[in-house]
């Protein structure tokens, strides 16, 4: 089982530059990711972004990178389209304020975007330097999440337990129902009809009774989908969607015998299944 809560943290250095990279990520119903990079580095985020994904399929996944160059790698360069755009900005502020400065080269230096340090290295270079840090990171982000995972599961497991322990409870009080239909029937036709009471026609209501409150189908889903909740806790890869679906199969179930219980016994078992359930489907939500 997998969480999608985890943290990677690395840096490295050498003669050449200074890198790290960062993964953080949290409870999300499908796959999010924002990637921070510096200016300089934008030409590697489709790199990233596919690294990532093919890793990972639910959460919110924060990833930082920074590379602080230690040799000069790189050239300043002039944007000429900028340099356009900001000497009519500053003619346009000088007509506006009246001021007869004519704008020098120092205040147009001065403006943003007008000069670029442009990395000379070719993105394909630059990917080979990252990888192998982003290999060891996201190792260390994924064992997190599994670790996590593992705590997860035997949460789960401990609250599957429960439920399948009050399931067992609630099935064997069925009999009772059975007999407390039977009685309470009888009691009505006596309370009605005295001590003519047709044995025939108490036996054929308490039949039709007994379709309506029969639970055993119901106790019967139960286990099967108890014993799909423990196999997807065994599984392999993301179970956080199929885990939900049997939550929500488990709670269908456990309301149908809920609004058919005629015992204070069974009334307490539901409650108890519920509230185990609750605390699944709280786990769950931070399962990939």
């Amino acid at each position: 089982m997998i969480s999608m809560t985890g943290f990677g943290h690395a840096e490295e250095r050498d003669a050449r530059m200074q890198m790290v990279i960062e993964i953080r990520s949290y409870n999300n119903r499908y796959l999010e990711l924002f990637i921070n990079l510096p200016y300089s580095l934008k030409q590697l985020e489709p790199r990233v972004r596919e690294f990532l994904s093919t890793r990972m399929q639910r959460g919110k996944v924060e990833f930082y990178l920074s590379i602080t160059e230690l040799e000069d790698q790189s050239e300043v360069v002039v944007d000429p389209a900028r340099v356009r755009a900001s000497m009519a900005a500053l003619n346009e502020l000088r007509r506006l304020s009246g001021i007869r400065e004519r704008p020098s080269l120092s205040h147009l230096a001065g403006m943003e975007g007008v000069l670029k340090n442009v990395s000379r290295k070719d993105p394909d270079t630059l990917w080979e330097s990252v990888t192998p840090l982003l290999e060891k990171v996201f190792a260390e982000f994924d064992a997190s999440r599994l670790s996590e995972g593992r705590k997860t599961e035997q949460d789960i497991r401990r609250c599957a337990t429960d439920i399948a322990a009050h399931v067992a409870g609630i099935e064997a009080h069925v009999p009772e129902i059975e007999a407390k239909i039977k009685t309470g029937l009888r009691e009505r036709f006596r309370d009605l009809l005295g001590d003519g009471v047709d044995e025939a026609r108490i036996l054929a209501e308490t039949a039709v009774q007994l379709m309506r409150s029969d639970i055993n189908e119901e106790i019967q889903r139960m286990k099967a989908h108890l014993e799909s909740l423990i196999a997807a806790c065994g599984a392999t890869g993301p179970q956080g969607k199929r885990l939900d679906f049997v939550c929500q199969e488990l709670g269908r179930e456990i309301n149908t015998i809920g609004s058919k219980s005629m015992t204070l016994e069974i009334d307490r078992s539901v409650i108890a299944v519920k509230d185990s359930l609750e605390k699944i489907r709280e786990q769950i939500r931070n399962v990939e």
